[in-house]
């Protein structure tokens, strides 16, 4: 879908001198549109249509990993459906390249494109609880904080991830790995419908009832298929109290208090969702101060059932060693979802996160998997180089390869190096460090990677790999719905041509 149309289109910026504004488009050339054209979108769109040059621009064009910085064309911000059918309408009509923005936490920066347009959906964060229906319905531009505040207020709960200023789309999408992902599944797991706006601009809603093939390529198959504006998700009786169980350890006790872990979850019952990690305890006030800047392995569990039934479940796991601090206990759901975001959230730790993530599943835990990543661990190349292993089974296993498009259920573990840094200079060295771990565990590895710790850009090999035979269905479906590939920001599925 190349665009037709160059001619003039000037604006005045902020200092009322005229410039051409430019687009680019899905054939890699630019366009200018005319001032006409442009009027008449901003007519038909609600929210706020912000250019280079506006005030809002660089705040409006920022994702939380500082290592991308893309310079849209224009920046559409929806505050509705009809906006999101008007921004894909007109990027459709002059063949733009378009990104979507949910809540822009995804680490590889899909949600903004340099040159072509963004369509933002932050302004679009309602969430509404059926109590008779157990579901909720959340618009596309809702953070998972936004979920948990609606959902806890009757003591419910749907599976979502661990960090609460991640965006519910983005996660959902292309999976959604979270903390009761043993007892309930995956985001996708629990999807019951979403409404949907396609590349031709059509408002579809998909379901096991109606596009039931678009609902399967949805669970999974990531933002290929055309702008979720609202999902279904069913819900569950958990909270407002819960039990978690997280305890710290020193470097030197990790090797053999990992090899307690692993035998503990490996022999646990599907309530009980573990991850566990090695990190280096920033020095900032809430962590004792003689465990600032060491290197620790850390465990992280929460129970998906009563605080009392937690406190006995997890009770051989709090015994597996002496820790050097010891956060278990009761407290708000809440509260636990959102005890990652120091880490993972500009401003609350460091002021700027720079971020390469990648990883890779592995087919088992044994002693000398763990003795390897303990030693890699020690070696990380930044104190916020987080290396994290989720323990994964439970329901996320039961489903069969085929009956979502999400392509890699099997495998017991997920390995992920959450590699961050916050000194610039030190780009090339992390990113070649977090890419050389990857190699060096693909021996242990049955194959495919978690498509929303991705790194940055996309690998057509990787994706294909991450969805295994689901991939050519995964393209003819791509081909009904979006031929030209308009929406290619992402981990893309070309369409089967």
């Amino acid at each position: 879908m190349g665009c037709k149309f160059a001619v003039d289109y000037r604006l005045r910026d902020s200092t009322g001198e005229d410039f051409m504004l430019e687009l680019k488009t899905l054939n890699d050339t630019t366009t200018t549109i005319s001032d006409e054209v442009l009027a008449a979108f901003k007519t038909s769109f609600s929210g706020r249509v912000i250019a280079p040059g506006d005030d809002a621009y660089d705040g409006a064009r920022k994702v939380w990993n500082s290592l991308i910085d893309r310079r849209p064309g224009l920046i559409a911000q929806a505050r509705g459906l009809a906006d999101v059918v008007a921004a894909t309408v007109f990027a459709r009509t002059h063949g733009l390249l378009v990104s979507v923005r949910g809540g822009g936490h995804n680490v590889s920066g899909s949600a903004v494109c340099d040159g072509g347009i963004v369509i933002d959906l932050r302004e679009m964060r309602t969430v509404g609880v059926d109590r008779k229906t157990m579901t909720a319905h959340v618009q596309g531009g809702a953070r998972l904080a936004d979920v948990d505040r609606e959902t806890q207020l009757f003591g419910l709960v749907t599976t979502t991830g661990n960090v609460s200023d991640t965006g519910i789309a983005g996660l959902t999408l292309c999976g959604g790995i979270g903390n009761m992902r043993r007892k309930w599944g995956l985001a996708v797991d629990n999807l019951v419908s979403v409404e949907i706006v396609t590349a031709s601009g059509e408002v579809k809603t998909a379901s096991a009832h109606e596009n039931a093939d678009l609902f399967w390529a949805v669970r999974g198959g990531g933002g290929n298929f055309g702008i979720v504006t609202s999902f279904e998700f069913r819900l569950y009786p958990l909270g407002p109290e819960v039990y978690f169980a997280a305890q710290f350890f020193a470097i030197e006790d990790a090797p053999q208090i990992w090899r307690r872990w692993r035998d503990f979850v490996e022999a646990s019952s599907d309530d009980i969702s573990s991850v566990a990690l090695l990190w280096t305890v920033p020095a900032v006030d809430g962590f004792p101060p003689d465990l600032q800047g060491k290197r620790v392995f850390i465990y992280a569990a929460l129970y998906a059932g009563s605080p009392d039934d937690a406190e006995k479940a997890t009770a051989p796991l709090r015994a597996i060693g002496k820790p050097v601090l010891d956060l278990s206990g009761r407290g708000p759901y809440t509260t636990w979802q959102k005890a990652f975001d120091p880490l993972l959230v500009p401003g609350q730790v460091y002021p700027e996160i720079y971020a390469y993530w990648k990883s890779i599943y592995l087919g088992g835990l044994s002693d000398a998997v763990i003795d390897d990543l303990v030693q890699r661990g020690r070696n990380a190349p930044t104190d916020q180089c987080l290396i994290a292993l989720w323990h994964l089974g439970g329901a996320i296993a039961r489903p069969a390869t085929g009956d979502t498009a999400f392509g890699r259920r099997s495998a017991p573990y997920l390995l992920s190096y959450d590699s961050s840094w916050i000194d610039p200079a030190l780009g090339k060295t992390v990113i070649q460090w977090t890419r050389d771990q990857i190699e060096a565990a693909k021996p242990h590895s049955p194959g495919g990677s978690y498509l929303n710790f991705p790194g940055v850009g996309a690998d057509p090999d990787a994706v294909r790999d991450a969805y295994g035979p689901n991939y050519d269905r995964l393209a003819k479906i791509k081909a009904e719905h979006d031929p030209a590939n308009m929406f290619r920001m992402n981990q893309n599925i070309l369409p089967e041509s």
